[in-house]
């Protein structure tokens, strides 16, 4: 049976041991939570700096990327086109009405009064003076004959080259595939129907589109009658 001193000197170890292990965990929480407070702050820190570098390095790489896909975008957008849509259509009005007028003329036609008009579409070097002009020889004699009339239609079908002469300065140019339809009579009753399709060049001058060259692309129904077949 133990005396009431060794009673004593163990309840004294044993508030020791207690008192040694609260002291150790008030040590450890308070080192704990001191961790904790001081990493806290400088995670909040770090996300707080790390968010907005991130966020500008972000929005940066991203607008300089961005930038730079727009800058090109916009450097795209802000060159001007070689021609704009109304311009192809002047173009391509242009080639229809000096085809549509090579092949419209009739028996009584003189060629000087009736080629002018056309030579105005054009741009009058001597190479289209040369190539506006009626029939000749025995196509136009055979024509006065027969009391002959043509009347052409023509119809841009595809643009073939869009282009632009940076280096002498010739301006903006459009080749396109026209279709030309020409009906011919004669003595008053209709004969045959040709068709040819045509490379007819465009220039713009002067702001003006003016036809440059052509040239025959294609042989369709030429000679063709309304009555073949029958």
């Amino acid at each position: 049976m133990e005396s009431p001193a060794e009673n004593k000197r163990s309840a004294a170890l044993a508030l020791a041991v207690l008192g040694v292990l609260l002291i150790a965990s008030l040590v450890m929480l308070t080192v704990f939570n001191g961790d904790d407070d001081t990493k806290n702050p400088s995670d909040g820190k770090a996300a707080g700096t790390s968010s907005p570098g991130t966020g500008t390095g972000t929005s940066g790489g991203g607008g300089n990327g961005g930038a730079g896909q727009q800058t090109g975008a916009k450097g795209a957008d802000a060159v001007p086109p070689i021609v704009t849509a109304e311009e192809l259509g002047e173009a391509h009005r242009a080639m229809a009405a000096y085809m549509s007028g090579l092949g419209t003329y009739k028996y009584t036609d003189q060629n000087a009064a009736w080629a002018k008009p056309l030579l105005e579409l054009t741009v009058g070097d001597d190479q289209m003076k040369g190539q506006t002009a009626l029939p000749t020889g025995k196509d136009w004699a055979n024509c006065q004959a027969a009391r002959c009339s043509s009347v052409g239609k023509a119809t841009v079908v595809r643009d073939g080259m869009i282009a632009q002469d940076l280096v002498n300065g010739g301006g903006s140019l459009v080749s396109s595939v026209v279709s030309l339809t020409a009906t011919r009579s004669e003595n008053g009753k209709e004969t045959r129907t040709e068709t040819n399709s045509w490379l007819v060049s465009c220039r713009k001058q002067s702001g003006v589109w003016r036809v440059s060259t052509f040239s025959l692309q294609g042989l369709g129904n030429v000679g063709a009658s309304d009555k073949a077949g029958e």
